[in-house]
């Protein structure tokens, strides 16, 4: 391991070099990346503001406990005109009444007073019939009312109980979040240093074909070798000019994405820093062994499970519909048709409300809430198979570049050594220049494959760590 490490750090601080040394060239780590990323990435903004949410809504869901205080004050106009109903008195009944009695009481007998009072409440009718007016009067009112919950079987606390295991899920989904722009930064960071080296590549094979055209310019000129191999040699430096134009192309495009999976806009023109080659801890181990950190660490999972604890505190809060919600109330209010002269009242209310049939819509929201809560036990059993997929398919994705490494390393090791052959050979005049062309070429493409298995590690690793549940 200690010897992949030098490789992984060899190759990619001599692949970005050339630009990396400039006086006016700015180096991005992936710590800064990393940082940038957690800073700036729309899908952990939004995550965030889902937690926000959330923390709103536990509020939302406790509100009902607390005392709740109501004010009221209110000024009206209005007109007085009495309107009769039937089978109701006029309200000047009694005042006519009595005026007529005590006036026919020494005069006549009771009978005047029948008669008088007859001819009274048809007077009185037919002046109540006749006195509407466009006449308003004042009305002033001011009301206090405050109330508390003091028992509902569960009802009001499950929900509140509820939003706190919804919200504890979301905080998982953040975290979740989290995971993914972690893995997908560290994708495409890898990915960039990769096409850094492969540049770097390019850039040595392009001095080697230089190299090997200015020596056989001066085997031509001195007659030891034919003008053939000079053109060969010639379309070799151009093949080298365009490999390398065609690796900074595909650097650069790997910055863009690079930019894109830190959340930002910017250009392309800086350098990414050699990433260190750390090991996941466990990531020799096998399956079994590391399975319970990613069991125990996985947001994804840990998400269902609340989820579940949410659903089983929403059917108690259902079942407590089954039975009475006990309050109490008061109010206080003053008013009057002047400010002067308002009255106040008190009144205070103890209360007990029972729905005895709602239509049947409390079983139906307890079958509800059963089945929504087996759709996720569900979900969590798949999910946990999943994590389980995603750890052995990570462990073996490591353990598979490892031994690609090793095997990449030995291939572009015996390329060296042949094209140093080849190039002894052609010096001596027992090579020609195909096999000088075809060394070079195996080279080129051994180099490639060393250090696109090198960051093939890095990134099986990175994969390894979202496998964990590790940010």
């Amino acid at each position: 391991m200690k010897r992949l490490a030098i490789l992984f750090l060899g190759l990619t601080a001599t692949a970005g070099r050339a630009r990396a040394d400039g006086p006016d060239s700015q180096v991005l780590t992936i710590a800064e990346a990393l940082r940038l990323a957690r800073a700036n990435h729309p899908q952990l903004h939004a995550a965030r503001a889902q937690t926000e949410a959330s923390t709103a809504r536990v509020a939302e869901a406790k509100s009902p406990l607390l005392p709740q205080v109501n004010g009221n004050l209110s000024y009206a106009r209005s007109t007085s005109n009495y309107v009769p109903q039937p089978g109701a008195l006029p309200k000047n009944i009694s005042t006519s009444t009595q005026t007529s009695t005590a006036t026919s009481t020494s005069t006549s007998t009771s009978t005047s007073t029948s008669t008088s009072t007859s001819t009274s409440t048809s007077s009185s009718s037919s002046s109540s019939s006749s006195s509407s007016s466009w006449s308003t009067v004042p009305s002033y009112s001011a009301r206090i009312t405050a109330s508390e919950l003091i028992y509902d079987f569960g009802q009001t606390t499950g929900k509140w109980n509820a939003a706190k295991a919804t919200l504890r899920s979301q905080e998982e989904n953040e975290r979740s979040f989290g995971v993914l722009v972690v893995f997908n930064l560290r994708s495409a960071y890898f990915t960039a240093a990769a096409a850094r080296a492969l540049r770097q590549v390019a850039e040595e094979t392009l001095r080697n074909q230089e190299a090997h055209l200015r020596q056989i310019q001066g085997f031509v000129e001195a007659g030891t070798r034919p003008e053939i191999d000079l053109a060969q040699a010639r379309t070799d430096r151009a093949n080298a000019k365009v490999q390398l134009i065609n690796a900074q192309v595909a650097y650069d495009t790997d910055k863009a994405l690079l930019n894109q999976a830190m959340g930002i806009e910017r250009g392309t023109d800086y350098d990414v820093a050699d990433p260190p080659a750390e090991s996941v801890p466990g990531e020799d181990d096998s399956t079994e062994a590391i399975l319970p950190v990613a069991l125990g660490a996985r947001p994804d999972l840990l998400s269902l499970a609340r989820q579940i604890e949410a659903q089983e505190l929403t059917l108690r809060s259902i079942k407590g519909g089954y039975a009475p919600s006990l309050g109490v109330s008061t109010s206080f209010s003053d008013g009057g048709a002047d400010l002067g002269n308002l009255a106040w009242n008190w009144s205070a209310t103890l209360g007990l409300s029972w729905q005895i049939f709602g239509g049947g819509i409390t079983d139906a929201q307890m079958r509800e809430a059963r089945a929504n809560a087996a759709i996720l036990q569900a979900q969590y059993d798949l999910q946990r198979q999943q994590v389980r997929a995603d750890v052995e398919q990570a462990r073996l994705g490591v353990r598979a570049t490892k031994a690609a490494i090793e095997a990449t390393h030995e291939a572009a090791t015996n390329a060296r050594v042949r094209l140093t052959l080849a190039e002894g050979r052609y010096q001596a005049g027992v090579g020609s220049i195909i096999e000088l062309g075809d060394a070079q070429v195996a080279l080129t493409a051994a180099a490639a494959q060393e250090v696109q298995a090198v960051f093939n590690l890095a990134t099986a690793r990175a994969r390894l760590w979202q496998a964990l549940g590790q940010p």
